[in-house]
Order: structure tokens, then sequence, then C-alpha cells
């Protein structure tokens, strides 16, 4: 009996302090899921701030990954439907199946843009039925998404409720305040016609005022041939684009071309937390993107 209780003893601290296992699809759910969590979460990101997020590699040491996770946070509106599920299905993790406790769909409590008003079919591209899941660079929806996050993880590990409600707020809170800080340093610039290279910006654009003149791509997810970009440049050359906005991930061969041809500035704007060194968490995803923007449209004038 006494070497029971002094096993109770020293076992119970290490129990009682253990981390949540969350794994978010993208770093920069990932990144709000740590600013939430603290030291109470273990956080594990699949894909890479350099990839794109809708053709992710979904090799076998991801399956080993969401075996053990706790919680599974995934951006939703099909974003990752043609890599996630068979990895979700091969892990065999009851607690991050469909509508278990432990699976958060982000895109569930936000207003998407392009929802398609009929029927949709593969000769429209990759167009999403449920609307533009690109919808994590509106900074607003940021909030959103944290709000989410502190509920599943306070659903999940109830004695820390008020630590992550404690986060919550400070999050939000500092995320209004450089929303503010944002919008300021853009102003100058609202109604700036950009083009871009897929509808991955459309949420920043709105959120921020510029307006979007066209797209490299034909159709989403269609890398545009010599004969669209022929009837693409007189449509835009006059049209006062001062941008044309590029993921790393992307070639950039076209859009420098298309750059050229109109008088526009090629920029390499990152979608993604972890798209290069200074991209290192939400906030310095925003920070840079607005710095490198204002810079290359002051440039233009």
């Amino acid at each position: 009996m006494k070497k029971l209780f002094l096993f109770l003893i020293f076992t119970l601290p290490v129990i009682a302090q253990a981390k949540l296992n969350v794994v978010a699809t993208l770093p920069d759910f990932g990144a709000i899921a740590q600013e939430i969590g603290g030291d109470k979460v273990t956080v594990t990101t699949i894909a890479k701030g350099t990839e794109d997020p809708h053709f992710v590699d979904a090799r076998p040491s991801f399956i080993r990954v969401l075996n053990k996770a706790d919680i599974l946070i995934e951006g939703g509106a099909e974003l990752e439907i043609g890599w996630l599920p068979p990895l979700v299905n091969g892990a065999r993790n009851a607690k991050i199946l469909a509508d278990a406790p432990g699976h958060l769909i982000l895109s569930r409590h936000i207003h998407l843009k392009d929802l398609p008003t009929g029927p949709v079919d593969r000769s429209m591209g990759d167009v999403h039925p449920l609307g533009n899941p690109h919808y994590w660079l509106d900074p607003d929806n940021g909030k959103i998404m944290a709000t989410d996050i502190a509920e599943a993880l306070s659903r999940l590990d109830s004695p820390n409720q008020a630590f992550y409600q404690a986060n919550l707020k400070r999050f939000s809170e500092h995320l209004d305040q450089k929303i503010v800080q944002w919008t300021k340093a853009l102003e100058p610039f609202k109604g700036t016609r950009v083009m871009t290279y897929h509808k991955s910006f459309d949420y920043f654009l709105d959120r921020f005022g510029f307006e979007l003149a066209g797209t490299v791509e034909p159709k989403p997810g269609v890398e545009p041939s010599p004969t669209y970009i022929n009837s693409l440049l007189p449509r835009v050359k006059g049209a006062g684009v001062k941008l044309v906005m590029v993921e790393p991930f992307r070639p950039r061969k076209t859009p420098e071309y298309i750059a050229q041809a109109i008088g526009a500035k090629l920029l390499i704007v990152p979608e993604k937390v972890g798209a290069n060194d200074k991209v290192r968490d939400y906030f310095s995803l925003f920070d840079y993107n607005v710095t490198q923007i204002s810079i290359a449209l002051k440039q233009s004038k």
C-alpha cells in the first residue's frame, strides 16, 4: 500500500502536466493554436509554408503523427480534400475522425467568398463548391479561428479553460491593434488594381481595399496556355494594374512576362506562415506582406 501511495504521489504530477497533442494541416492554423495553447500544447504542422496547400505530399510519417493526435485542426472548405482524408483514415485514431471532439474544421464559422451559384464540374477548374478556402488571409478571420481553437482546447482540457481563454483575449486584442496598423499602412493604396496567380489573396485584397483585375490562371488550378496569355494581355494592359502578386511556390516565368508586358511590378507574397524566415507567426505574415506591398507600390508611383 505504501508503494502504491508513493507511485501515485510521483506519477500524478506527470499525468496532470501532459500536453495536448495538436496537429494542424497548415502552419497558419498551427501558429494560432500555439498562441492559444501556449505551454499546454505541443503543435505539429503537416504542410510547410513553402508548399501549395492544395497539393501536399501525403507521406506515411504523417499517419504516425495523426495517430498520436488529441486534436486535428484543418481549414475545411475542401482545401485539404486531395491529401488529408487518406491520412486520417490511415491513422486509425478515433479522436480525430469526422465529427469527433478532436476534429476541428475552422471554415465552419467563416463567411466564405466565391460560393458557386450553380452546379460545379471539372470544366470549371478546381472550383471549391463550398467557397474560397484561403480565408486566413483576412486577419479578421484570425479572431474567428482563434475563438474556435480556444473552445476546442477548453473542451478537451477543461482544467485549463481559463488559461486558453486568457490567451484568446490577449491574441484578439493584439490582432485588433495590428489590423488598425496594417489598414493605416495600406490606406494610401486603396483601390489599387492588382493581379494574382491564383485566387489565394481575395480575402486580403478585400480586407484592405484593393481591386482584383484578373488572375494568371485562366481557371482555378489550371496553368495558363500561350493562347490564354495572348488574350489576357490586351484586357489588362490598359487597366492600370500595379502589382502581379505570386505565392513563393508558383512558377515565375509567366507572371514575370505578364508583369513586364503590362508595366506592373512582380511581387512574391507569402500566403502562409513559414514561407520565408521572416514570416514566423500569424502576425509577422501580415507585417511582412503589408510592408512589401507598401514598398512596391511606393516605388511604382
